[in-house]
């Protein structure tokens, strides 16, 4: 029986460690050789920040037991400046009948606390242009097998790119200095789940247009107006040719019943984007609450000549 178990044991082993047997791919941008710049006295400190970056302003919380949830989320938080401890989280995202938290739940807790949660794409480099530009990174790993998940919240605060390891706050250990080989079979495991956690008012830097403004409007429909305000503004000013962050900011003035307000947001929409009809569309109620039943008319016609009549994006 003790030889037998010694050769599953070894099988068992071996399946482990297949998982982080090959050499991922590292970024070129990242490789020890990398950079560009026109200016010889930058040259030194972006091939520093190119090869090697580890953020200091992180807390570290040590996770209690099965707790990583609530210890990652908390680091995250107060990265941001929030003032939250992991125990004052652990109502929100614990499952004491899971032993665990889900993505849902963290997601969830951050927006509460007024951030906006932006998905990560599910490459490494963004992981790096992320921790680069200042921001940590909230992932997911699966640290046994698909069948037979140990699921494990960890927060990315710094890389090395001459020896190849991720920087991370995990568990028990502050910068915890993890091989890319064994990082990336563990977050191969979790479907590459990464979320950067950052002020409203603030662009990660790997955002694109649509994502981000995805992540505005799940502030918005989770009752988070201050924050979906200030991240709709903040579209405006990056993206301005996305019609999505008028139309957000005019639903929600809508909503409030600031019907002139959501009337020039509307108006903004129309003018820089006639061919879309939710714009007319809108404009039309914003009008009609303000009993400018001519105008509004008017504007449902324009509707109607730019397309099918849409479902009204927000107002009603």
């Amino acid at each position: 029986m003790r030889v037998l178990w010694r050769v599953l044991s070894g099988a068992l082993l071996g399946v482990l460690l297949s998982g982080c047997a090959n050499q991922p791919h590292w970024p070129d941008a990242y490789g020890p050789d990398a950079y560009e710049s026109s200016n010889l006295t930058s040259i030194a400190s972006t091939r520093r920040s190119l090869t090697s970056t580890i953020l200091t302003n992180v807390p570290f919380h040590p996770q209690e037991k099965y707790q990583c949830g609530p210890a990652s989320l908390a680091m995250m938080l107060n990265a941001q400046n929030v003032d939250v401890l992991p125990d004052e989280l652990v109502d929100r995202v614990y499952l004491p009948q899971r032993k665990g938290a889900l993505q849902v739940e963290m997601v969830a807790a951050a927006r509460q606390y007024g951030m906006l949660v932006y998905p990560l794409a599910p490459k490494l480099e963004s992981i790096l242009d992320e921790v680069r530009a200042g921001h940590p990174v909230l992932i997911l790993q699966n640290l046994r097998f698909e069948w037979w998940p140990q699921w494990h919240f960890a927060v990315v605060i710094g890389y090395d790119s001459v020896k190849r390891t991720l920087i991370l706050h995990s568990g028990i250990q502050a910068n915890y200095r993890q091989p890319a080989t064994v990082f990336m079979a563990t977050w191969n495991r979790s479907e590459r789940w990464a979320r950067v956690i950052l002020p409203p008012d603030k662009i990660p830097s790997t955002a694109e247009p649509l994502t981000f403004l995805m992540a505005a409007h799940d502030l918005e429909t989770t009752r988070q107006t201050i924050a979906a305000t200030s991240a709709y503004k903040a579209a405006l000013r990056t993206w301005p040719d996305q019609p999505a962050a008028l139309l957000g900011l005019g639903n929600i003035a809508y909503q409030q019943a600031q019907w002139s307000e959501a009337e020039g947001y509307y108006r903004a929409m129309t003018d820089q984007f006639p061919d879309i009809s939710a714009g007319w569309n809108n404009l039309a109620e914003a009008l009609l609450r303000q009993g400018k039943h001519e105008e509004s008319t008017d504007m449902m016609n324009k509707a109607l000549e730019t397309g099918k009549h849409p479902e009204s994006s927000g107002a009603s």
